[in-house]
């Protein structure tokens, strides 16, 4: 259980994702987050009245079984591997968030202003930045995961231009438009 707690090189993680990706080539399959949201939309049967969603869900069915681990792995992680004491955040990242009114995770791993407040100012900004993040990864025709991930490993130049617009918009959110909002 101690190995599983530790903070891991990134050398493991990056040659575990590249494993991944080889099983991935070779069984045909591409990886990818958001097209699990078109799948669940289509076992609804909107298919009838939204072409978009009229495709066969039942071939993405090993991608809905990820999603359902990741979220099972997240669940262990948080409740039985969870180590407070492994987050180290840059003391310039804290400084900067604190003038905005951001307090420093103690002891957590997400501040308290953002994903403990339930005030409408927190909803609204939830709720709006789920739809940007929902609407903006089908805009680009798959999220970073895929686009960074996948995409990347196969060469993909739309990937490639892509992760550029994730990682220039990724700057203006935290650098302007972080600022502005708090």
């Amino acid at each position: 259980m101690e190995l599983l707690s530790q903070t891991w090189h990134w050398s493991i993680s990056g040659f575990l994702i590249g494993v991944v990706m080889l099983l991935l080539i070779y069984f045909g399959k591409t990886f990818g987050m958001s097209s699990n949201l078109r799948s669940l939309c289509s076992m609804t049967g909107i298919g009838k009245k939204v072409p978009f969603f009229d495709w066969d869900w039942k071939s993405q069915r090993w991608n809905l079984v990820v999603v359902v681990g990741a979220m099972i792995g997240g669940f262990i992680a948080v409740q039985f591997l969870h180590d407070p004491s492994n987050v180290n955040i840059n003391p310039k990242t804290i400084e900067q968030l604190s003038l905005m009114g951001i307090d420093e995770p103690k002891g957590k791993l997400l501040p308290e202003l953002l994903f403990e407040n339930s005030s409408p100012k927190m909803i609204f900004i939830l709720i709006v930045g789920g739809i940007l993040i929902g609407f903006g990864s089908r805009y680009a025709g798959g999220c970073t995961s895929g686009h960074a991930i996948s995409g990347l490993s196969n060469l993909q130049i739309p990937s490639l231009k892509a992760v550029i617009g994730f990682f220039i918009g990724g700057l203006i959110m935290a650098h302007l438009l972080l600022p502005l909002i708090f």
